[in-house]
């Protein structure tokens, strides 16, 4: 029954992520969408799991992944927005969710109420980085969110972790909360640090990008196995691993790992991303039989106000956080203007849950020390996906909308700083050619064609005066017209038997990566 249950699960998905790719929106809107689905059919079977490995299995090669593709550099400059939202803002949020569901439905512990609170918090890098990679915002705009995104799952989830030992226990000491988590807090980083660099150094002496590969999707699983065993925070020592690390995988990285390692990261994100919403799916009939103490109207308010709450108080901290003085400064860079109020209302609006949410709920304790049922789990699990639901589809379909409306372009040109770039290395190949031709008197007509190459690669990078977005446009175009029509007479000769399939192969993966590329 397992084995049938995986192959449809993975079925799902590959379906869902067809119809987000063929209707152009982000796959977690589709996950969402199928999860919810899933709940409606009567009669599925459940897929069993223990609640305590949840959190171990998703949460580190998701955020491991995210944190491998954040820019350092950007992450420094905007440090101060990034803490501004991804630890008071979960901490407002964290509060201010809790006291609302202990408003509406007072039998619910406080302990409990906070774990919600805590739950749906963070908004999410997946999500974030699927929607936002999509649509034309500032830099510096994506830059916080996608900061936020992922330091934010790390104090949410230590929040979480607090809440919910509160609950199994029935003590709690904000004294004493505050000590230990500055411990974790600290531990967690410095043992993520070491960790990146530990496997920085074993990574430098291997050769093949298969094992190198293997040993990346090790990482964040071997991260946080040991920072939770010294008791430090697994989700900061993986943040702290991933920036780490992806400061010095432009230099260790071998190109084949990169070509390979890429779709491999996706894949992985992808299936885990499918599976915890498939999930929550399977597990929400049978959580709404456990809540008919409900109504559908009872259970369709409490799931709005808790998602207005976490959506309003977004809202107010944001354009609060914009008037102290500084807030979007760095030392050591140039003041910049505060964001307006345009940019303020996407910020506020970028408040999509996901995997992480449904994680932690996911891995709730089924029962006590005592034996006694977790105080309001379903409850709980059926709020956190009724606010995935509300944020991913309501917010992430329109935002594209609220971008055209309100006029927020990007005022960063990506276009003039690829051209700046490609003429920058060319310019470096041309010299380091000229260079090796002196050193070791290379002769022959391949170096005046590869000079030729690299001549005309400068000579493209120039801006011409024409539109810069109609030309890379009509460039595109004819390219992978080009590219196309090789393709078309590389399967005509092999269907023919006049090419092996070796070569067949070998020239139709040249094609792929020049296709990719475009």
């Amino acid at each position: 029954m397992i084995l049938e249950l995986t192959v449809f699960l993975l079925f799902c998905a590959a379906a869902l992520g067809w119809v987000a790719h063929r209707f152009q929106f982000p796959y977690p809107i589709a996950l969402v969408a199928g999860g919810a689905m899933l709940g409606l059919i009567p009669g599925l079977p459940q897929f069993p799991f223990d609640p305590q490995f949840i959190l171990v299995l998703i949460l580190p090669p998701v955020l491991y992944q995210a944190a491998l593709m954040t820019s350092w550099s950007d992450f420094k400059a905007h440090v101060r927005p990034i803490g501004l939202l991804s630890i008071g803002l979960v901490i407002a949020t964290t509060l201010a969710v809790g006291a609302a569901l202990k408003l509406l439905v007072p039998e619910v512990p406080w302990a409990a109420a906070f774990v919600l609170g805590a739950i749906v918090s963070p908004p999410d890098a997946v999500a974030a980085t699927a929607i936002l990679s999509k649509l034309n915002i500032p830099r510096r705009v994506v830059t916080v969110l996608e900061g936020e995104s992922l330091v934010n799952d790390a104090s949410g989830l230590v929040i979480y972790k607090f809440a919910v030992a509160a609950v199994l226990t029935g003590a709690f000491s904000l004294p004493g909360a505050l000590v230990q988590f500055g411990g974790i807090a600290v531990g967690g980083i410095v043992l993520g640090m070491a960790m990146a660099h530990v496997f920085i150094a074993i990574h430098r002496r291997l050769g093949d990008p298969f094992i190198e590969i293997l040993i990346s999707l090790l990482v964040p699983y071997a991260t946080y196995i040991v920072a939770e065993s010294l008791h430090a925070s697994g989700v900061l020592a993986l943040v702290a691993a991933g920036l780490v690390r992806g400061r010095y995988a432009p230099e260790i990285v071998s190109a084949s790992m990169r070509i390979l390692g890429r779709p491999a990261w996706q894949l992985v994100v992808f299936l885990l991303n499918s599976l915890t919403f498939m999930l929550i799916g399977l597990q929400m009939s049978s959580i709404l039989d456990k809540l008919s103490l409900y109504s559908p109207l009872q259970l369709l308010a409490l799931g709005s106000t808790v998602s207005l709450v976490a959506i309003g108080v977004r809202f107010v901290w944001v354009y609060a956080a914009g008037l102290l003085p500084g807030a979007w400064n760095h030392k050591g860079r140039p003041q910049q203007p505060p964001p307006n109020a345009r940019e303020n209302f996407i910020i506020s609006w970028c408040g999509m849950r996901g995997i992480v949410s449904i994680a932690a709920a996911l891995s709730l304790p089924l029962v006590l020390p005592n034996g006694s049922a977790f105080p309001h789990r379903d409850l709980i699990v059926f709020l956190t996906f009724f606010v995935i639901a509300v944020t991913l589809v309501v917010q992430g379909l329109s935002l594209p909308m609220l971008i055209r409306k309100l006029q927020v372009g990007s005022t960063w040109n990506e276009h003039e700083e690829k051209l700046r770039v490609r003429a920058a290395i060319s310019a470096a190949a041309l010299h380091a050619l000229d260079q090796h031709v002196q050193q070791h008197a290379c002769t022959g007509a391949w170096v005046a064609s590869l000079r030729a190459e690299i001549t005309s690669r400068i000579a493209l990078a120039v801006p011409d005066g024409q539109d810069d977005g109609v030309h890379e446009a009509s460039n595109l175009r004819l390219r992978h017209a080009v590219i196309q029509a090789e393709r078309k007479e590389l399967i005509r000769l092999w269907r023919n038997n006049q090419v092996s399939d070796d070569v067949m192969h070998r020239i139709e993966e040249t094609l792929d990566h020049q296709e990719a590329n475009l």
